[in-house]
């Protein structure tokens, strides 16, 4: 962890340090709540915000809205869709090729109905 701070000259704090090792664990994207219940600290909700949001600014962080109205947060890897599932509401990371799209793609969302609820 001590090297994502280094590189991105942020201080390491016990609260950005928490939902950081939450992120990196995670193999979906995640909102508020799911962040919360994982996270080894207490942490207010704007002191959380705070953070994401700092972690936006400096590019560490993606973050998209999906159906149910909440952000939902990721590490900032690579350029990839999300499939949101209609019935189920499950998100699924996705690669895809972009192609030459000019300027920067930030978010991808891509909605139908999942494997498991076309059964």
């Amino acid at each position: 962890m001590k090297t994502i701070f280094e590189r991105h000259n942020i201080k390491e704090t016990p609260a950005r340090n928490s939902i950081l090792s939450v992120l990196k664990e995670a193999k979906n994207p995640l909102n508020y709540d799911q962040i919360r219940e994982k996270m080894d600290i207490e942490m207010d909700k704007a002191t959380f915000y705070r953070n994401i949001a700092k972690f936006e600014e400096l590019g560490m962080v993606h973050k998209f809205e999906a159906d149910d109205r909440k952000w939902y947060f990721e590490l900032s890897t690579s350029v990839h869709a999300h499939f949101i599932c209609d019935t189920c509401h499950k998100i699924i990371c996705v690669d895809v090729t972009i192609g030459d799209v000019e300027g920067e793609v930030k978010s991808i969302v891509l909605k139908g109905t999942c494997k498991g609820c076309k059964r």
